[in-house]
C-alpha cells in the first residue's frame, strides 16, 4: 500500500510539472524552451529552461533578450501532501487534467477528508467532486466530508481546494444535538455556511423524522449559531401554524449564559402566570448559577436560585434557595389570605481520596414547615408527607499517632413540620482519643483481666437552640441558647471464665459542664397574690460529676440435629446466645435541694418540692434515684441445610428459618414495687427471597386493676396468663419484577426517587413520584437513547411490584385494638416499548379508606415525551399534571404543560 501511494504521489507531481511546462511553452518560438521570470528585479535577464525527457537535467542559464517578464508564474494547485485511493481503479486523464477514483475512494488533503463511491480530482479548476454509486436503483457510498471537527454526509458535493468553498446537495450533519438536513448547502469559508430548504430536528431518524423545523434560507456559523428566515414546525410532515418570521439557534460546545424562557399558563386562584423564567450564568468550568422567577397576576411571585459546583478529584455540590410569596383569592374577599414559604438546600460531598485525614460534608434541608405542602412550583406527594426535615454540616479531622485523635465540628438541625418546632446545634463539637491499653504487653496477644484494661476519652460540646418557625434566626431564638460540654472517660476490661464464658467489667466517669443553671424560690406575691414558684436563670459556669458500674457475662451454644444426607431436610442448627448483665447507677442527691411551698389550706403542712439547679439545662439533672438492675437477654437463630434443587451441586443449600429471635428483660434490685420490666421480643422470618417478616412486641408479667392501672401482682396470680401482650407490630416489605424470572438477569434494580429521598422520604414510589415543575431533567432521561432501535412488539412485558404491609396491636389498658393496619403497593408496567403506566396506592384497614393514590402514564414519542400524573385520592394532595415536550435539552422550552394544584385550603 505504501509503495502504491508513493508511486501515486510521484505520478501526480510529474503530471503537474509537465502540465505547467506545456502551458508556459505555448508562446515560445522554440517548444523546448520555457521562459521563467527572474527572481532578481534589477537585472534584465530571463532564464531559459530546456525541457528534456529527464526531469533532473540541470538548468542552462543564458542571457535574457526580453526587458520585462512575459509570463506570470502560475501558483501551485496543491500546496500540501495529497493522499488518495480507489479500490477498483485510479484513472489519470492527462488530456482533461483529471484523476478518477472509484469504489470506496477517499482523498485526504491537509485537514480535509472526503470518502465516497466516486471522487474526481480536477487540478485544472482546483475542484474535487464526490458522489455515491447508483447500482440497480440503490444509491450507496454517499460522500462523507470531514474538515476539522465538522462532518457532512450529502448525496453529492463539489469542493474548491484553493478558495475552500464548497457546494453540497442533500447534506446531513450534526451540530450540538441538532441534526441538520439541507437540500443545498454553500460553504463560503470555515466560519460561514449558507443553506437552502433546511430541516432542523433532534430526531435520530433522519430519513423520516417525526418532527422538524423547516426553513427556506438559513445562515450557519459552526459552533456558534444558526440564523434562519421564515421557520415553522412540521409534525409527521404536516405543517403546523407554529412558526416564526425568523429564528436564532445558539450553538456552543461549552456552557453559555443566556435567558431561560418561562412557562405560561393560568391558575384558578392566582390568575395567569409566567413560571420558571430567568437567566443562566455559565460562570466558569467549575461553577454555574441559574436565577429563576415566577409571577402571577394576582400578585403572587416566587424566586429561586440554583448553583452547582465541582472540582474533579476534590469535591462537588449544589446549592438551592427558594422563596415564594403566595396570595389566594383577591383582596377584599373573605377567603383572601397571604403567606410566604421558603426552602434552603445544600449538598456538598468531598472525594474520599482528596484528603483521607480531613473531610467536609454538608446535607442541608431547612425552611418553612409548610413549604412542601404549599409550594406552587413543585408537586411531590412523598415530600409533602414527610414530617421531619434535618440538616448537617460537618468537618472532621483525624490526627494519626498513638493514640489517635479524632475531631469533628458540626452544625445540625431537626425540624418537625407538624408542630413547627426546631432544634439547632451551632456549633456541635466532638473529640475523642482512641483506646489506650496501659498494661498491654509490647509483643504478643493481650490476655487476662489486667492486660485488657483500657480507657479512652470523649468530649461532646454543644450550643443548642430550641425555637419555632416564626422565631427562626430572630433575636428571640438566641435568647434561648443552652451551652454545655460533657467529658466521658470509659474504663473497661474483658476476660474469659472457664474458657467458654466471656465476661466484661466497665465503669464510666462523666463530667458535665453547663453555662447556666436555674434556681427556684417561692414568691407569695406572684400569680396575683396567690403565690407561685418562680424559676430564675443564673448565668455562670457550673459542673457535676457522675459515674456508674456495669458487668456482663455471656456465651454461645450450638445445637445441631442431623436427619441424614438422604433426606431433603438434612440438618438443623440452633444458635443460642444468652447473656446476663448487672448495672449500678448511684443516686446523686447532693445536687438536689428542697423547697417548701405553702398550701392553700393553712391547717395543712407545706408541700415539699425537690429540685436541682441543673434542671432545664442542656444535659439535664443527674440521676437522683439509686438503681441496681440485673439485665437478661436471649438471642436465637435457626438455620437449616436442605438438598439443593441443582442436581450438579455437591453441597447442601443453607437457608435461614428464623433470624435473631431476641428476648430481653430486667430486674431492679432496688425497686420497692414492680421490679420486673416488660419482656421485649423482636424477630425476623425470611419467607422467600426479598420477603422478610419483621415482628416486635412487649409482654408484661403484671396484672391490671379494675381501673386498668398496673398493680404489683403477677398476671398469672390474678387469674390470667403468664404474660399480657401489651403491644405488637408486624411489618413486611416485598418487591419483585419480571427481571426476577429472567435467568440471565436475576437481580432487580429499584428505581429511586432522589428528590423525595433527599427530602427525608421513602427511597421508592409507594407514595408516588414527584418532580419540580421547573426542573426539566426528566427531559434528558432518554435523550441519549435511540428510541428508533426499540422493537414495536415484544413478547415479554416488563413490570415491577412493591408491597408494604404493617399492623400494630395495642393492649396496654385492655383496649385490645388494632391501632393501625395498612397495605401499600406500587407497580409499573411497560405495556409496550413506548407505553408505561404506573400506580401507587393502598388501603387503611383501620380507617377503612383508600390511602393516597397516584396514577402515572408515560408515552415515548421518540423525540418527544408525554406524561400524565394524576392524584385522585389524597387528604390535601389531589392534583394532576400533564406534560408533552421535546426530550432534547436544547429544545426543552418547546413544551406544553398543564396542571391542577392541590387544594391548599383543605
Amino acid at each position: 500500500m505504501l509503495q502504491n501511494q508513493r508511486r501515486s504521489y510521484l505520478l501526480i507531481y510529474i503530471v503537474l510539472f509537465i502540465n505547467s511546462a506545456l502551458v508556459y511553452a505555448q508562446d515560445l518560438p522554440n517548444k523546448n524552451e520555457v521562459l521563467i521570470p527572474s527572481t532578481t528585479e534589477t537585472k534584465e535577464d530571463t532564464t531559459t529552461v530546456n525541457v528534456k525527457p529527464i526531469v533532473t537535467e540541470r538548468l542552462e542559464i543564458v542571457n535574457d533578450t526580453v526587458k520585462n517578464d512575459s509570463i506570470k508564474k502560475k501558483e501551485d494547485f496543491l500546496t500540501g501532501v495529497v493522499d488518495y485511493y480507489g479500490e477498483d481503479y485510479i484513472f489519470m486523464d492527462q488530456t482533461n487534467q483529471k484523476i478518477y477514483m472509484y469504489n470506496k475512494a477517499y482523498i485526504v488533503y491537509e485537514d480535509m477528508r472526503i470518502d465516497a463511491g466516486l471522487i474526481i480530482l480536477d487540478y485544472n479548476t482546483n475542484e474535487v467532486f464526490a458522489k455515491g454509486i447508483d447500482s440497480a436503483g440503490t444509491y450507496s457510498q454517499r460522500p462523507v466530508f470531514v474538515q476539522a471537527q465538522n462532518r457532512v454526509e450529502p448525496d453529492s458535493m463539489k469542493f474548491n481546494t484553493k478558495t475552500q468553498k464548497a457546494i453540497v446537495y442533500n447534506s446531513r450533519t450534526e451540530q450540538n444535538g441538532f441534526n441538520v438536513l439541507a437540500e443545498v448547502t454553500k460553504k463560503e469559508n470555515d466560519s460561514v455556511i449558507f443553506l437552502k430548504n433546511v430541516r432542523f430536528t433532534t430526531s435520530t431518524n433522519l430519513e423520516d423524522p417525526e418532527y422538524y423545523f423547516y426553513t427556506r434560507k438559513a445562515k450557519f456559523v459552526p459552533k456558534k449559531k444558526i440564523v434562519t428566515g421564515l421557520t415553522n414546525m412540521y409534525i409527521a410532515n404536516v405543517p403546523t401554524p407554529l412558526g416564526l418570521p425568523f429564528a436564532y439557534f445558539p450553538l456552543t460546545e461549552d456552557r453559555a449564559s443566556g435567558f431561560i424562557i418561562p412557562s405560561i399558563g393560568d391558575n384558578n386562584n392566582r390568575g395567569f402566570f409566567f413560571q420558571n423564567g430567568g437567566y443562566y450564568f455559565a460562570i466558569n468550568d467549575y461553577v454555574d448559577l441559574a436565577i429563576l422567577g415566577d409571577y402571577y397576576t394576582n400578585g403572587s411571585y416566587g424566586l429561586r436560585g440554583e448553583a452547582a459546583y465541582a472540582l474533579r478529584y476534590k469535591y462537588r455540590g449544589n446549592f438551592n434557595v427558594r422563596y415564594e410569596s403566595l396570595i389566594d383569592s383577591e383582596r377584599g374577599f373573605p377567603d383572601f389570605s397571604q403567606s410566604s414559604v421558603y426552602n434552603i438546600r445544600w449538598n456538598h460531598s468531598q472525594d474520599a481520596k482528596s484528603n483521607p485525614s480531613s473531610r467536609f460534608s454538608a446535607s442541608v434541608n431547612l425552611g418553612s414547615s409548610r413549604y412542601f405542602r404549599q409550594s406552587i412550583n413543585q408537586t411531590n406527594n412523598g415530600s409533602g408527607l414527610v414530617n421531619t426535615l434535618s440538616s448537617s454540616v460537618s468537618y472532621s479531622k483525624t490526627f494519626e499517632g498513638e493514640p489517635q485523635v479524632n475531631f469533628t465540628a458540626a452544625a445540625t438541625h431537626t425540624q418537625n413540620t407538624n408542630t413547627q418546632e426546631i432544634n439547632m446545634s451551632l456549633p456541635n463539637i466532638n473529640a475523642s482519643v482512641s483506646r489506650v491499653f496501659p498494661f498491654a504487653p509490647k509483643d504478643g496477644v493481650k490476655s487476662g483481666i489486667i492486660e485488657n484494661i483500657n480507657f479512652q476519652y470523649d468530649l461532646a460540646a454543644e450550643n443548642r437552640f430550641q425555637t419555632t418557625d416564626s422565631l427562626f434566626f430572630k433575636p428571640e431564638m438566641f435568647e434561648t441558647a443552652q451551652l454545655g460540654a460533657r467529658h466521658t472517660i470509659p474504663v473497661s476490661t474483658n476476660f474469659k471464665i472457664l474458657k467458654y464464658l466471656s465476661s466484661s467489667v466497665s465503669t464510666n466517669l462523666q463530667e458535665t459542664w453547663v453555662g447556666n443553671t436555674t434556681n427556684r424560690t417561692y414568691d407569695a406575691t406572684a400569680n396575683e397574690g396567690q403565690g407561685a414558684v418562680v424559676i430564675d436563670t443564673l448565668k455562670g459556669f457550673d459542673r457535676y460529676l457522675t459515674y456508674n458500674f456495669s458487668t456482663s457475662l455471656g456465651t454461645t451454644f450450638y445445637g445441631t440435629f442431623n436427619f441424614g444426607e438422604d433426606t431433603k431436610f438434612q440438618k438443623l442448627r440452633h444458635i443460642v446466645r444468652p447473656s446476663v448483665s448487672y448495672n449500678i447507677n448511684p443516686s446523686f442527691d447532693q445536687y438536689y435541694e428542697e423547697l417548701q411551698v405553702p398550701t392553700a389550706d393553712p391547717n395543712l403542712a407545706a408541700e415539699i418540692v425537690e429540685f436541682s439547679r441543673f434542671q432545664n439545662t442542656l444535659y439535664g439533672a443527674p440521676n437522683s434515684t439509686y438503681s441496681s438492675n440485673i439485665g437478661m437477654s436471649l438471642s436465637n437463630s435457626f438455620e437449616a441445610k436442605v438438598r439443593d434443587k441443582d442436581t450438579t451441586a455437591t453441597e447442601p443449600k443453607k437457608i435461614v428459618l428464623l433470624n435473631n429471635l431476641n428476648f430481653s428483660t430486667a430486674y431492679n434490685l432496688a425497686g420497692d414495687s414492680l421490679p420486673w420490666s416488660p419482656l421485649r421480643f423482636t424477630g425476623n422470618i425470611p419467607v422467600v427471597p426479598k420477603l422478610d417478616v419483621n415482628f416486635t412486641g412487649s409482654l408484661d408479667p403484671y396484672a391490671l386493676d379494675n381501673n386498668n392501672q398496673k398493680i404489683d401482682k403477677f398476671n398469672i396470680d390474678n387469674g390470667g396468663s403468664l404474660f399480657r401482650l401489651t403491644n405488637g407490630n408486624i411489618s413486611l416489605n416485598y418487591s419483585f419484577s419480571s427481571k426476577d424470572f429472567e435467568v440471565d438477569n436475576p437481580d432487580n434494580t429499584d428505581r429511586l426517587d432522589d428528590e423525595t429521598f433527599a427530602n427525608g422520604g421513602r427511597p421508592d414510589d409507594l407514595f408516588g413520584t414527584g418532580q419540580d415543575i421547573g426542573d426539566s431533567s426528566f427531559n434528558k432521561e432518554k435523550e441519549n437513547g435511540n428510541s428508533a432501535d426499540k422493537d414495536w412488539y415484544q413478547f415479554d412485558i416488563p413490570w415491577d411490584l412493591r408491597l408494604a404491609y404493617t399492623i400494630t396491636y395495642n393492649n396496654l389498658q385492655r383496649q385490645s385494638e388494632i391501632s393501625s393496619q395498612s397495605l401499600m403497593f406500587s407497580s409499573n408496567v411497560e405495556l409496550s416499548p413506548r407505553w408505561q403506566v404506573g400506580v401507587s396506592s393502598g388501603y387503611d384497614f383501620t380507617n377503612k379508606g383508600v390511602t393516597l393514590t397516584q396514577l402515572r402514564f408515560e408515552r415515548d414519542l421518540e423525540s418527544w415525551r408525554l406524561s400524565f400524573n394524576w392524584t385522585p385520592i389524597g387528604a390535601t394532595n389531589t392534583a394532576w399534571y400533564f406534560f408533552v415536550g421535546i426530550k432534547s435539552s436544547i429544545l426543552s422550552d418547546i413544551k406544553y404543560d398543564k396542571r391542577r394544584e392541590p387544594d391548599r385550603n383543605l
